[in-house]
Formats: structure tokens, sequence, C-alpha cells
């Protein structure tokens, strides 16, 4: 390796090191914090709060790791764009890719080691934090306080395994009402085959079982998938469903506890189901796993040149966090309004998890060419 790779590599390690520990350290502060009055009444021991926070580790990482790539990049080239060793390189006659090499490739290493932890090591770490806070953190609230709680959010593509076999879609779900809205739920036999099919426009919870409005109920022969033997029409019907509404919160697709192998296994498996709204939404969930760890070296390429434009000499330290901010927040603005065009039916699956990536990399590939 060469003397200035090393260089400009060592600086942009211990940067990059240092950001995740402080993210790291402020995800923590903050969490206590705001869950402070809940362990203080549980008495959550040291040992579990070491357990939980422990766990959430990996999650933090694939989070933050692009923002903590472009702070260390800007931070980098800014110094040495202060320092006028910049200018000196250029001198010499080193192009962009002679002095950025290193960084370009500290970049694909970083996206290759987040995907590799957000494929081996999030999907547990998901599913233990999740398990650790409802048993050890969480105050329940009894029946009386019932009134005084909180509203839930509404859950949008809710997607769950059931009982007898039964795969339920539901375009949305209400905790604060118990009612469904744009309902599939697929039945299966023991081998696979589906038996029935159920279509129903709203669901809402009685007290003690599950009133669908709209509802189609379409039975299968497994030897004659393409032909049903029988379709019923109900404008109310009382379901034979076993799940409660706490069943369906507890029970719901927890995609972050999928790797992506998984997830597309998942999708093939009730790929004509005929619940579109969810299986896309679970399609985007798929690819933004895939093209989130890339977003490290995107950032990367947005940074390096805003950070070594001469005309911004002083352009360092606190303007400096300034820029990486600024872009990193406007990184994740774009990614999720992309995501949300996606599951809104606007932008095809695989476009609205790649094109917040497209977006920045096509800015800093313009970056490079006019400035270099």
């Amino acid at each position: 390796m060469r003397l200035l790779d090393s260089y400009i590599l060592k600086s942009i390690i211990v940067i990059f090191v240092t950001c995740l520990f402080v993210f790291c350290f402020l995800y923590v502060l903050i969490d206590l914090a705001s869950n402070l009055a809940e362990i203080i009444e549980r008495q959550v021991p040291l040992a579990t709060l070491w357990e939980y926070y422990s766990s959430f580790l990996p999650i933090i990482l694939v989070e933050t790791s692009t923002v903590a790539c472009l702070l260390a990049t800007i931070f980098t080239f800014s110094r040495l764009n202060h320092n006028n060793e910049i200018i000196v390189l250029r001198t010499c006659g080193l192009g962009f890719l002679n002095i950025t090499k290193s960084t370009l490739c500290f970049g694909i290493l970083v996206s290759i080691f987040i995907f590799w932890l957000n494929e081996q090591f999030v999907p547990q770490a998901s599913v233990s934090s999740q398990i650790i806070r409802e048993e050890n953190i969480s105050v329940q609230t009894d029946a009386a306080d019932a009134p005084k709680k909180k509203r839930l959010p509404e859950i949008r593509n809710l997607t769950f395994y059931g009982l007898k076999n039964r795969l339920y879609f539901a375009d949305s779900f209400n905790p604060n009402n118990y009612e469904l809205q744009g309902i599939t739920i697929i039945g299966q036999d023991n081998n696979q085959n589906v038996q029935e099919k159920i279509v129903a426009l709203k669901g809402a919870w009685t007290g003690i079982a599950w009133k669908f409005y709209n509802c189609h109920i379409t039975l299968f022969n497994p030897s004659q998938l393409a032909t049903p033997s029988q379709i019923k029409y109900f404008p109310e019907k009382l379901m034979d469903i076993k799940e409660t509404p706490q069943d369906f919160i507890k029970q719901r697709l927890n995609v972050r506890a999928m790797n992506s192998r998984q997830l597309y296994e998942y999708i093939q498996r009730f790929s004509h189901s005929g619940a579109t709204k969810a299986l896309n939404s679970l399609k985007i969930d798929l690819h933004q796993k895939i093209a989130l760890p890339w977003g490290n070296l995107v950032l990367i390429l947005v940074g390096i040149p805003l950070a070594m434009t001469t005309s911004r000499r002083k352009a360092f330290s606190f303007t400096s966090l300034g820029v990486a901010i600024m872009i990193g927040f406007l990184f994740y603005v774009v990614n999720a309004v992309c995501l949300a065009l996606g599951k809104g039916g606007l932008v095809a699956p695989v476009l609205s998890a790649w094109l917040a990536p497209l977006i920045f990399g096509g800015a800093g590939m313009y970056l490079i060419k006019t400035r270099f």
C-alpha cells in the first residue's frame, strides 16, 4: 500500500469508528432516558440492560454506517484541502482515482460488511431485543388503565401466519378499534396446496369473533387450482378465525427478523395469493435489504468532491459537520419518500428501493466529472 493510501485510509477508519461509537452511545443514552421510568419501576437488572443494548448493536451499525462513512470522508478530505495537501497532490499529477482509491475501496468493503451484518446478525438481534424489551422493560397496562393508553399507530400491509395453515394479508389494521381493511386470507392443506381464498373489504372484532363485510369465499380442488370448485358471497359473516386482535399485533410478519433469502422464499411461496399490496410492500423490503448497504459507497462518492473542491479550502470542522449532516439527512428523506411511493404503487418495487442510491450516486458522479 502506498504511503498516501495508508495516510488517507488511517484517517478515514479512525473517524468512522469514532462516529459509530458516538452514535451507539447517543442511542443508548436517549433510549435510557425515554424508558427510565419503566426501567426503575420494573427494577431491571444491569445485566439485562447490557444484554438488551448489546443485542441492538448490529441494528445501530446498519442504520448509522452511511452517515459515519460520509462524516469520515468529508472530515478527512476537508482537512487535506484545508492544509493545501490536495493542491500538492494534484500538482504532482495525481488524478481523482489515484487520490481516492483507498477511500473508494473502503466504501466497497464497508458496504459488503454491512450487507453481511444485515443478513447474519440483524434478524436475530431484532428478535432478541424485542423479547427482552417485552419481558423485562415494557410496563404491562392493566384493563383499568386502558382508557389512558396512548393511541397506537395504524399497521400497514399486515402479514402473518395463522392457525389452520392460513396466511393473512391486510392493507391496514387499526389496533385502537380492531378494524381490518382490504383482507385476503389463503388457506392451505398440510402439503401447502391452496384450499380456500377469503377476500373481504372490511373486518371488525365484535369482542368474541371477527365479522367480515362484503366477503367472498372461494374453495379450490387441490387437483384443479385454476378452477374454483365453489364461490360464496356474504354481505356480512361471522368468521371461524381463532386469532384475536392481540394475535394480529404480536404475530405479524417482522421483515427485519428475516434475511433476504428467507424473505425471497416467503414472497415466492405466496406470489399467486392475490394480495397485491402486501406482496408489493414485501418486495420493496427485499430490494431495500440489498440496496441500503450500498448507500455507504454512494455517500462517499458525494462527499469526496464536495470536500476536495479547492474553492472551499476553508470548509473545515463545523462547516464540514454541517454539510455531512445535511447530506445524510437528505439521503434518508429521499429514500423514505421513494419507499413510500413504491408502497403506494406509484413506483416499481425494485426502482423504489434503488432510486435514492441512484440519485445520489448520479449526483456524486456529476460532481466528480465537473470538478475534476
